[in-house]
């Protein structure tokens, strides 16, 4: 159990990033519109300007926030959570960009690619700082996709939600 407390804390900045780019999100698409060289939007109108700058500010403010409560130094936290942030808004944009070259919409399903995409991008920024036991990243690989389906199917049973994905 202390393992898997343990293993939410160190990555709730990617999470905290990722909920905040999709809360704060909305406005200019950070693609500006425009298209690839298939024709197809670069990622479409669901990574915007204003949710990729929300995601990387949370994940900052969550780490420095953590460092209180940990023996981080403040400029090490404010790193690690901006890492974390910039990661986990990178690895929503990357997944995006592939999605629309195999021609899903936004919104679409992409079964736990989906759930992990922010999660990869949060680990490779911050492995310059973070070296993490296999355990602990497989405890974080496990536990997201199941908190993630867990909230938005009571996000979607509390009407909060259109979809349960």
């Amino acid at each position: 159990m202390n393992e898997l407390v343990n293993a939410i804390w160190i990555i709730l900045p990617a999470y905290i990033a990722n909920m905040t780019a999709c809360t704060f999100g909305g406005g200019k698409p950070l693609d500006l519109n425009k298209k690839f060289i298939d024709g197809k939007r670069i990622i479409g109108d669901g990574v915007t300007v204003r949710g990729t700058l929300s995601g990387i500010f949370f994940g900052a403010v969550t780490a420095v926030l953590q460092s209180f409560f940990s023996d981080y130094t403040l400029k090490f936290s404010l790193l690690l959570g901006f890492l974390m942030g910039l990661g986990a808004v990178l690895g929503d944009l990357v997944e995006s960009f592939f999605k629309r070259r195999i021609n899903l919409k936004q919104g679409d399903p992409l079964p736990l690619f989906d759930q992990l995409d922010f999660i990869f991008g949060a680990l490779i920024l911050s492995r310059p700082l973070l070296h993490l036991s296999l355990q602990t990243i497989f405890i974080i690989l496990f536990i997201t996709p199941v908190l993630h389906f867990s909230t938005n199917y009571v996000g979607y049973k509390l009407k909060l939600k259109e979809v349960p994905w």
